[in-house]
């Protein structure tokens, strides 16, 4: 491992150069999943650096989730879990979340939820139409003054339909989009009168479209209650 955990120069924080020397090994694979680090003692010896500077960047890798410490085990590195990832984002969503990073979110779902529609019905299978089934169902029979009950079946369709398309990635980057969809809900349709009954009609023609394989009909379905998303939310920033 002397590759790795050769001396450190000074050119940087001794702390940052002995965190991203840990992680690129990580990242190239020669530190791999569960993999045991050498002991603190032994870091700073091959590293060349104080004990303080050792623990910062323990501490933020560990913190960052690309080694896990074990009191009297020692220390590992981690795997990496899609929710790990999605978690992060959804941190960032919560905390940027204004009228800008709304808009934003409008034009992201209207670029890729209709191709998601779209690959969703080529790839569905059986329990995929099931769960949109039941989300749909749901939605009509939730109690009309449970508006947040309402908008998370909402944010479970549109997970659901990227969930159907069979591609991680495609979840990992809309998953973080949907939680943010009850916030926006509550706030662009709080005055929209009837809205409800549209979301289930709307929902249950994408259903169809992905249910029979139209893919083209499934892309339009869902462009559509994206604009209108647009068209409202223009209206209350008015």
């Amino acid at each position: 491992m002397d590759e790795i955990f050769g001396k450190i120069g000074t050119a940087q924080t001794l702390s940052q150069k002995i965190e991203r020397r840990i992680e690129e090994a990580i990242r190239q694979k020669k530190l791999l999943v569960g993999t045991k680090l050498p002991s603190e003692r032994e870091l700073c010896e091959m590293f060349a650096v104080s004990r303080t500077a050792l623990r910062e960047a323990l501490r933020r890798l560990s913190a960052r989730g690309l080694i896990q410490i074990k009191k009297g085990s020692g220390m590992f590195v981690s795997e990496l879990k899609i929710e790990d990832a999605i978690e992060s984002l959804n941190l960032y969503y919560d905390l940027s979340f204004d009228s800008d990073l709304i808009s934003q979110i409008i034009e992201v779902r209207r670029v890729f939820e209709p191709e998601i529609a779209r690959i969703a019905a080529a790839n569905r299978t059986d329990e995929d139409l099931a769960a949109l089934n039941r989300n749909i169902a749901d939605l009509a029979d939730c109690d009309p003054d449970n508006t947040q009950m309402e908008a998370d079946i909402i944010n479970k369709f549109h997970l659901n339909v990227a969930k159907a398309t069979g591609n991680k990635v495609m979840i990992i980057s809309m998953e973080p989009i949907y939680s943010l969809l009850p916030r926006m809900r509550n706030l662009i349709y709080a005055n929209v009168d009837g809205e409800k009954d549209f979301t289930v009609k709307a929902h249950r023609a994408i259903y169809e479209a992905i249910r029979d394989k139209e893919g083209e009909q499934a892309y339009k379905e869902m462009a559509g209650q994206i604009d209108r998303t647009l068209e409202i939310y223009t209206q209350y920033l008015k």
